[in-house]
């Protein structure tokens, strides 16, 4: 029997998979949370097999579950869901350790294989997003620009992301204007937007 945690925060979509997981017959549902922040202590409560995570959660985002993940439970295979086709989740995922990557949309007897494949050390893809992020190429920007755009993304002032970086002023603005060169935008809002569709954010 293969253990599994879900991890999302709508519930309808969380309960709407466990109840068709339970269905199959080595496949069992032993935890189900709605926050990144509760899944490593789940997985050590429980002893899952696999974590089945959305990427986007609160308390945690799946991506930085999925790192913890590798570090405190490396027994534990990760299996990322995503709404969103986003090129650089896909890159990001398998940099943390997600040994699967699927639509949220998936029938149900894909994903319940994604979670046999995961399990037996394998790795399972979605075939359209892996074309999508190798069409899309390498992210460009690097991990300070990065750093800088998200915390723009947040609001933060010029003034604030350096305090918070131990950067100059000035530091931050070139990486700013980095950033918006190489996504081709004409802005910092345009910049985080691309960014943010390209899934490097």
């Amino acid at each position: 029997m293969i253990r599994v945690l879900l991890a999302d925060d709508e519930h309808l979509v969380r309960g709407a998979i466990a109840a068709l997981l339970g269905l199959e017959s080595d496949l069992e549902v032993v935890a189900q949370v709605g926050r990144g922040d509760e899944v490593a202590d789940a997985v050590a409560r429980t002893g899952a097999d696999t974590a089945v995570l959305d990427i986007e959660m609160p308390g945690k985002g799946g991506l930085e579950v999925a790192a913890e993940l590798r570090a405190a439970a490396p027994a534990c295979g990760v299996l990322m869901l995503t709404s969103f086709g986003r090129p650089g989740y896909l890159r990001r995922a398998l940099a943390a350790g997600a040994r699967g990557f699927l639509a949220k949309d998936a029938p149900v007897d894909q994903l319940a294989g994604a979670i046999r494949k995961v399990h037996e050390g394998g790795r399972y893809i979605d075939t359209e997003l892996a074309a999508a992020a190798m069409a899309s190429g390498e992210n460009p920007l690097t991990a300070r620009e990065t750093q800088v755009l998200r915390a723009a993304a947040e609001g933060k002032a010029v003034a604030d992301i350096a305090r918070s970086l131990h950067l100059t002023e000035g530091t931050v603005r070139n990486y700013l204007s980095s950033a918006i060169t190489k996504t081709g935008a004409a802005n910092r809002m345009s910049a985080i937007r691309t960014a943010q569709g390209m899934g490097w954010l």
